[in-house]
């Protein structure tokens, strides 16, 4: 991993653009994308801007993750709910900014407690700069989120995002604390999830509609679309760490499994698996041991792990599809319904 000398080099890298764009890999991509082309260019000249620093390792290190591409999920929920009720100004641009920011600085954070090697199809930013120089950077982002919102001026905005902030750091340290324990529940994994991955996404839709004037009831609904939405992400995320190509999905086939995470597909074997099957997952959770994975992903083939866990993604978009069922049909309503689908049917 990453060393205290590394940390310190500025390596050359070309200037990046933050292409802030879903990648055209489905038609429902391309018509999400294009339903708020011009909403994603503004967003896009506010990362530029906003990621300045006058220190050069931090412009550096910034502009290379999100640079990166990605699909960019939880901004689009901003501008896809902003639009969906009717929002008429530029704020949307801004906290769709910090949403991305936000979430840029737990990729870094991450990255590092995983010691991952490979996001996006390229190095993580820890392996190409260094820890340090890593965590430092996410602590800028998210630095540099707050002053975004403070310049908003608007205190139910800085409420939504320092509790989804506070609740992501808690889903971190219960992942932490999960992780090379076999003896996980569902019911617990799930609490990780909510917490680290879907309040983002929640958050993100409620800024939407907060921003457009929505009731309190209105911004109940997006929070539940998108808490639902980022659940069903995951949990395909989940899948496609064994049944996935390393290739599409930008990182290493197995992390979950070297990383001791015992997520959903694990979980169910556990629970639903032969004797035989339990022990070799429980062996491999508390070691770490992908050098097993074979067996593990025939084993989760063959018990329908991966199609449990594909119900319960279908479930979640479902609900989540549900929870906008009241609001005015649009464009921008009729790409958050395809966002449901795109959750549960991506190989990415």
């Amino acid at each position: 991993m990453g060393t205290t000398t590394r940390a310190c080099r500025i390596i050359p890298t070309p200037n990046v653009q933050c292409r802030f764009a879903l990648s055209a890999a489905t038609p429902q991509q391309n018509n999400i994308a294009h339903s708020i082309a011009p909403d994603m260019e503004a967003v896009n000249k506010v990362i530029r801007e906003r990621l300045h620093s006058e220190v050069t390792l931090v412009n550096q290190i910034a502009e290379y993750i999100i640079g990166a591409g990605g699909k960019r999920i939880r901004p689009v929920l901003v501008l896809l709910v902003a639009n969906a009720y009717g929002y008429k100004g530029s704020a949307h641009h801004e906290l769709a900014a910090v949403v991305e920011f936000i979430h840029t600085a737990t990729l870094l954070h991450d990255d590092v407690v995983d010691e991952s090697s490979m996001r996006r199809g390229r190095q993580t930013a820890n392996a190409l700069f260094g820890n340090a120089a890593s965590v430092l950077v996410g602590d800028f982002l998210y630095s540099r989120s707050f002053q975004m919102m403070v310049g908003l001026n608007n205190m139910r905005v800085m409420q939504i995002l320092s509790d989804a902030t506070n609740v992501i750091a808690e889903g971190e340290v219960l992942q932490l604390l999960n992780m090379h324990d076999p003896d996980v529940t569902q019911e617990s994994y799930l609490k990780v999830i909510r917490s680290k991955t879907a309040k983002l996404f929640e958050a993100a839709a409620q800024l939407g509609a907060l921003i457009s004037g929505a009731s309190d009831a209105e911004i109940d609904a997006a929070g539940e679309y998108g808490r639902s939405l980022g659940t069903a992400f995951q949990l395909i995320d989940d899948v496609l760490d064994y049944a996935g190509d390393a290739a599409e999905i930008g990182k290493n086939v197995g992390d979950d499994l070297r990383e001791g995470k015992p997520t959903l597909p694990l979980i169910y074997l556990m629970e639903t698996g032969t004797p035989e099957q339990r022990e070799l997952v429980r062996n491999c959770i508390e070691q770490g041991d992908e050098q097993h994975f074979d067996a593990i992903l025939s084993a989760i083939t063959t018990s329908g792990a991966l199609d449990y866990t594909r119900r319960e993604a279908d479930v979640a978009a479902k609900r989540a599809a549900d929870a906008i069922a009241g609001l005015p049909d649009s464009p921008y309503k009729q790409s958050l319904l395809q966002l449901c689908a795109f959750a549960v049917d991506r190989n990415h």
